[in-house]
């Protein structure tokens, strides 16, 4: 097929639907009536959507973890301590690194072992290997929403098995789960095959059953500014939105900032709104997600806490609809149960403790929340240039033009070309800007901001800050000070 962003036709669905169906022996059991029928009869609070829209009415963040292991049984049990120890609002299934890429005949060793150990042998669970009974009877076992959360660039079969599981949120797009997860998938293939999902969900919708998406909004999530990571979120809304989704939740990844972090949020939001409706889809139910902290974790379980709830701060302070929680074991690994249930209530604490509060607008605030939107909106307009009001070939031009470019992505989509580093506030500006279509008044406000931290601390403007960063929350601190600037703060 062709890459344009047109609503896929019923015939051009069903030619691709045999083959995707095809791609594992478990595919045989997504049949679309029979998943919808028994959609149908999901109650809603079980439901993803509703739930959103319920909170988002109510001016409540829910609270989100990420979780996932190999076998059923395990997943059941991980699921029940974070729903009823934890106090989860919405439940996640993280899926393995092998079904992400599509190598599902390698899902079956992992699994076989992992049953026979029983541990998980696998970083998640291998949704299309248990097929759509396995992935049901996970569902039925809780008693919340239940999400898939991937990094799948070809998310397709995928996500016809757990939507007909009757699971209803699925996360991705593909350009976030393309450009930050893989190497060497082009951008046409990925929208192509995201396109997929979306008409997938669309089609739901014509049944009546909405079911939720969520692209990816962290990027890598190492020092993305807002702007990069906004624009992307509106750009696959609008891809997802031509497809017929109605329900669509628009990620943010922490960046640190607190007034940066409450600002980005607030402009996503708004300026999604206001996309949507300009480009004809006014009948989306946008809410938003705010992923906590995913770069480095200090070592130490009380300090990680710390980060842990700056995120939840962070996130009630912006209105997030909901945050998706980290926990204290982030530096070690795969956290246990135990781990992922106290980094869920030192989040659900804090929100308690914040809820019916937002950060005040003031002139700072309503200063950032105009650049981020300012800057969002000049790749927007190249995106939309580039691709002659075609938002999906628009994409794939402004990648290969460095018009958008994700800062530190393993893609070879990607210009990699743009450097971002923290200001003396600690919020994250563009150092090199590469090919972004920026103003000039644009540029020289984010290298007047970078040039004023580089005063405070003494040094010139260079790539060591960024480095800096990187490291900084890890060892303690927000922006990545040269060690003769911090010795003279402590003393």
């Amino acid at each position: 097929m062709e890459l344009r962003n047109v609503k896929w036709s019923m015939d051009s669905f069903w030619e691709v639907r045999e083959g995707v169906l095809g791609q594992w022996e478990t595919g045989r059991d997504a049949d679309l009536e029979r998943a919808a029928a028994y959609q149908r009869q999901i109650p809603l609070d079980k439901r993803f959507a509703p739930a959103l829209m319920r909170a988002k009415a109510a001016g409540i963040t829910l609270a989100q973890p990420r979780a996932g292991v190999a076998t059923v049984e395990g997943q059941i049990e991980l699921l029940l301590h974070l729903q009823d120890v934890g106090g989860a609002d919405l439940l996640p299934v993280t899926i393995d690194s092998y079904t992400r890429q599509n190598r599902y005949r390698e899902c079956i060793v992992g699994l076989e072992e992992s049953k026979k150990t029983g541990r998980s042998l696998l970083n998640g669970f291998p949704a299309v290997n248990h097929g759509v009974a396995g992935c049901r009877e996970l569902f039925e076992q809780v008693g919340l929403p239940l999400q898939a959360r991937h990094g799948t660039p070809d998310a397709r079969l995928l996500s016809e098995i757990v939507l007909a599981a009757g699971w209803t949120s699925n996360e991705g797009g593909g350009i976030s789960y393309n450009i930050p997860y893989a190497k060497n998938v082009s951008l046409e293939r990925s929208i192509l095959d995201w396109q997929y999902c979306d008409r997938l969900v669309g089609l739901y919708e014509e049944m009546g059953i909405r079911i939720n998406r969520e692209p990816f909004g962290p990027l890598t999530g190492t020092l993305v500014p807002p702007s990069m990571s906004n624009a992307v979120m509106i750009l696959e809304g609008l891809l997802a939105a031509e497809q017929g989704v109605k329900s669509l939740t628009l990620g943010y990844g922490q960046g640190g900032q607190l007034l940066q972090d409450v600002a980005a949020v607030r402009a996503l939001e708004e300026q999604a709104e206001a996309y949507f409706h300009a480009f004809g889809y006014a009948d989306i139910e946008i809410t938003t997600v705010f992923h906590q902290w995913m770069g480095g974790f200090p070592q130490d379980e009380a300090q990680a806490f710390g980060v842990v709830c700056l995120g939840a701060q962070a996130a009630a302070l912006a209105g997030a609809t909901k945050v998706i929680v980290k926990t204290p074991h982030e530096a070690a690994g795969v956290p246990t149960k135990e781990a992922n249930a106290q980094g869920i209530l030192a989040t659900q604490q804090t929100l308690r403790m914040l809820q019916g509060q937002r950060l005040a607008m003031s002139p700072a605030l309503q200063a950032e929340i105009d650049l981020i939107k300012a800057e969002t909106k000049c790749l927007l307009d190249k995106v939309e240039a580039l691709g002659e009001g075609d938002w999906a070939i628009g994409a794939v031009r402004a990648f290969q033009a460095g018009v958008l470019d994700v800062p530190f992505a393993p893609s070879r989509h990607n210009a990699g070309k743009m450097l971002p580093a923290r200001d003396n506030a600690g919020a994250i500006r563009y150092l090199e800007f590469g090919n972004l279509p920026f103003t000039q008044e644009i540029q020289d406000h984010n290298r007047a901001l970078l040039e004023d931290r580089a005063r405070f601390e003494g040094r010139t403007v260079s790539f060591q800050m960024v480095i800096d960063d990187i490291y900084a929350v890890s060892k303690g601190t927000l922006v990545g000070r040269p060690e003769k600037v911090i010795s003279y703060r402590k003393a």
